[in-house]
């Protein structure tokens, strides 16, 4: 019995002496302590990670909204009815000085919101100079136009036989493409005009892009630069030019071999051609009155003229001649034919006046390279767009009376 009882209190767990369960207690206690020690040291820490937690998540759906905002605005029609405007953006404008411009146009409703979306439209950064916009246009499509991205929309441009570069011009900023200014500027630079191959007369550069401007149906983009349209609008007559070259060889040699003329010479009197002629028929036969002035060794001064060129000095430079204060645009006067310091003037110049007056068509080009052969050396309007043809000034003066 006592050698089984020893054997027990040694194989067992429980301690067998008095103060046993007060020291467990005390075990209980210190380690309740560490527990609580634990989780004060800890608290602070969770609490400063659940706090930035919560303040990113806070800046996040800040910046979800403002993005949602801006996306909303982007696309939401400005104010404005659609109307072209022009706004010039100076190199070194901030986001929010083109915004501030474009609110002093009435463009844009929200200024803050269009120079912050600006500002996030890196791919568009706005590009300094003139920039053609419309009204009503939304604040994506007019950061597209500003940063002239290539998703921004094309428009068809319609340029009608016999518009000179002034109605061209005024045509392009109409319709968006670019301004006015811009386009009389650009199409008037010697510069550009000798690296767009332009042609002039012998022994002088071009005076403008004139003549050369080809009448025909175009796509063009809005707000696009000046010299990117000029250089389409180019482009196109060097094509026509050597076709209807190649087609009417022999009237190409003819007239370099009588009158020492080239393609400015010949598109020169062709731009004459199509102010004056209404009906397809009488183009040749306009171009060969004209044609018979210059070559008939007996008709002196050789005066070819034409009124529609005293008009077109007008245009070119409307402060040489005193009696262009008046002109209108439309009607030429007698006074304007008289006119010495008008130097487009067919009445007070002999020859062709100094470049071409306005876009001939092929129609045009090719009457002057073949003409119709006749003794006529006078023409006046008869009506419904036709001319009464005449050999003699006698006959002339009879059908200008009628």
């Amino acid at each position: 019995m006592t050698r089984g009882r020893a054997s027990s209190s040694r194989g067992g767990k429980e301690d067998p002496s008095p103060d046993a369960p007060r020291r467990a207690e005390r075990k209980a206690e210190s380690r309740a302590d560490k527990r609580r020690a634990t989780s004060k040291a800890k608290s602070p820490r969770r609490r400063a990670v659940l706090l930035a937690g919560a303040g990113l998540g806070i800046v996040a759906a800040a910046c979800l909204g403002l993005l949602i905002a801006l996306a909303v605005f982007a696309g939401r029609q400005g104010p404005g009815d659609g109307a072209v405007f022009v706004v010039d953006i100076p190199k070194g404008a901030s986001s929010r000085d083109v915004a501030r411009l474009l609110a002093e146009q009435g463009a844009v409703s929200n200024e803050p919101l269009m120079a912050l979306y600006l500002t996030l439209s890196k791919n568009d950064a706005p590009i300094p100079g003139e920039h053609v916009l419309f009204g009503g246009s939304t604040p994506g499509e007019l950061a597209a136009c500003l940063g002239r991205s290539k998703s921004r929309r094309a428009v068809k441009v319609v340029i009608p036989e016999g518009f000179h570069r002034f109605q061209i011009a005024e045509r392009l900023e109409s319709l968006g493409v670019t301004s006015s200014s811009a386009f009389v500027r650009v199409s008037g630079d010697p510069q550009l005009l000798e690296l767009l191959d332009v042609p002039a007369p012998a022994g002088r550069g071009p005076a403008s892009a004139e003549g050369y401007l080809f009448p025909a149906t175009y796509e063009l983009q809005i707000d696009s630069p000046a010299y990117d349209v000029l250089h389409r609008l180019v482009n196109e007559p060097h094509v026509r030019w050597r076709r209807l070259a190649s087609k009417h060889e022999a009237g190409v040699t003819r007239l370099a071999e009588k009158l020492g003329w080239g393609r400015a010479e010949i598109v020169t009197l062709a731009s004459m051609v199509e102010k004056e002629a209404a009906v397809d028929e009488e183009r040749p036969l306009i171009a060969g009155v004209f044609l018979n002035r210059l070559m008939f060794a007996d008709f002196k001064p050789k005066l070819l003229q034409s009124d529609p060129t005293s008009g077109y000095g007008c245009l070119a430079a409307p402060d040489q001649a005193p009696s262009c204060a008046s002109f209108d645009g439309k009607k030429i006067t007698p006074a304007m034919n008289r006119d010495e310091l008008n130097r487009y003037s067919t009445y007070t110049n002999e020859g062709l006046p100094p470049g071409p007056i306005a876009s001939p068509g092929e129609r045009s080009i090719a009457a002057v390279l073949s003409p119709t052969e006749s003794r006529y050396l006078f023409f006046v309007a008869s009506g419904g767009g036709r001319h009464k043809f005449s050999e003699t000034l006698e006959e002339h003066n009879k059908a200008v009376h009628r």
